[in-house]
């Protein structure tokens, strides 16, 4: 099995996070940086768009936490203007929260069809994806070509990354219907080669965690503020 881009520094974390991986198998940093590099089909790459929303609407919020608990902390004077400035950040909190929790609905909405459609892989037949294929995949998911050689007529896709396919291994993608050529250039000036929606689905679904997989809970962040709306009621 290929592995997976090099994440970048752990993006801001969500409740929603287990539940994203849990359903694509993959951690919420390899995500998004697949849906960078464009390997993602329409569904997957939509979820990575509201989670991205998501965790800023989550950055956004424990600012304001962040701020009420220096309020809090003794640091300033009790007076009246202590008290303006923790009332004026506790409305912003609550509207922060309400923001995040619009964003959450949107990852939710996003999630709910690609975990009913959890059960039906996306390879062709229902078989797997082996790692030569999976690997091939990933290479043509940066940019690829056909190119046929002048002198000896021996075709051959080499990626962006400079990874050489066999022709035999594009043909099995191309009848499984998991990538396609670009047949308005000619193959001796080289075939643009990408990946098609089934492929980019198949890539993310056979490599799916098991459903029965029980995943850590995520702990508490250290100082959370209970939610404004139960703190309210």
């Amino acid at each position: 099995m290929p592995p997976d881009p090099a994440p970048a520094a752990r993006r801001a974390v969500s409740p929603l996070d287990r539940r994203i991986e849990a359903v694509t198998g993959h951690d919420v940093d390899t995500l998004w940086a697949f849906r960078d590099r464009g390997v993602l089909d329409e569904l997957h790459a939509h979820l990575v768009d509201q989670h991205r929303e998501l965790a800023q609407a989550e950055t956004g919020l424990t600012f304001y936490r962040t701020l009420l608990h220096r309020l809090s902390s003794g640091e300033f004077p009790v007076d009246g203007a202590l008290f303006e400035r923790i009332d004026r950040t506790v409305d912003q909190m609550e509207e922060a929260a309400g923001v995040r929790d619009a964003a959450a609905r949107r990852v939710i909405t996003a999630l709910e069809p690609i975990e009913a459609a959890a059960a039906t892989p996306s390879a062709p037949g229902g078989e797997p994806l082996s790692a030569a294929d999976q690997a091939a995949l990933l290479a043509i998911a940066g940019g690829a070509k056909l190119h046929e050689h002048l002198l000896t007529g021996r075709m051959s896709v080499t990626a962006a990354s400079g990874t050489r396919i066999p022709y035999a291994e594009l043909q099995r993608l191309e009848g499984a219907g998991l990538v396609s050529r670009g047949t308005g250039h000619p193959v001796h000036a080289g075939q643009p080669v990408a990946l098609t929606d089934a492929g980019r689905a198949a890539l993310v679904d056979v490599r799916r965690r098991p459903t029965t997989t029980q995943l850590p809970k995520s702990a508490a962040q250290p100082g959370a503020w209970p939610s404004i709306a139960a703190h309210r009621r």
